[in-house]
């Protein structure tokens, strides 16, 4: 009896650093994204992982997170690796080198559709955490390369759910786009961004959203 209560309290520790949550951050730097709209989203992004609630989630979940930047067919890059973050030090690292991450791409079109693909394939590399998620940020519709609803069969096969924020920068409705083609699996949800100079405070909510652990349904998309 007390060789299995000590075995139990060795694995404890184990099973505290389990990842929980694997998180692909998917940046659009396609050729409708300005200088300063990119360095909007890269500086919001590295705010908005630093904030508080964020923190606490992220490294009560020993959560993977990696950043994928993406743009026209062809051109979808993991531009930091997976990062396993158990500290609020590590955390702070990973959203450093998110500030000062180089822009792979200007002038391209949009394929949601291959950042979904190389997105999927990344989770190999993190099969062991419970829940991945992809979180997809853009300005604009799919226009090139595989249609983004395309890909729900592949997502639902490997369990990812994918989120999204629209950043919206005209009439075209892209919430609505993102609701009926993009997201995918339980809880999966759209926030809206008004313009690049909201998307600071839209992508710290939507990071506070996902990443926290879900006790209930109230999330699910409507």
């Amino acid at each position: 009896m007390r060789f299995a209560i000590f075995l139990c309290l060795l694995l404890l520790p184990l099973r505290a650093l389990a990842c929980e949550l694997a998180l692909v951050l998917a940046v659009d730097v396609s050729g409708s994204v300005d200088r300063k709209e990119y360095r909007i989203q890269m500086d919001g992004l590295a705010a908005a992982l630093n904030d508080g609630i964020v923190v606490d989630a992220l490294i009560d979940q020993a959560a993977e997170v990696t950043l994928v930047q993406w743009s026209g067919s062809s051109r979808q890059e993991q531009s930091l690796p997976w990062t396993r973050l158990t500290t609020a030090a590590e955390v702070a690292q990973l959203a450093e080198a998110i500030g000062n991450v180089p822009r792979r791409w200007r002038n391209y079109s949009t394929a949601i559709g291959e950042a979904l693909t190389l997105s999927i394939k990344l989770f190999d590399a993190v099969e062991g955490c419970t829940r991945k998620v992809i979180d997809v940020s853009g300005d604009g519709q799919s226009n090139e390369g595989v249609p983004p609803q395309d890909m729900r069969a592949a997502l639902r096969a490997r369990g990812v759910i994918v989120n999204g924020l629209a950043i919206e920068t005209d009439d075209a409705d892209l919430t609505a786009y993102y609701f009926e083609n993009l997201i995918e699996g339980e809880g999966a949800f759209v926030i809206t961004a008004n313009g690049f100079e909201d998307y600071p405070e839209q992508i710290r909510r939507k990071l506070q959203r996902e990443t926290t652990k879900q006790l209930s349904d109230l999330a699910t998309r409507p």
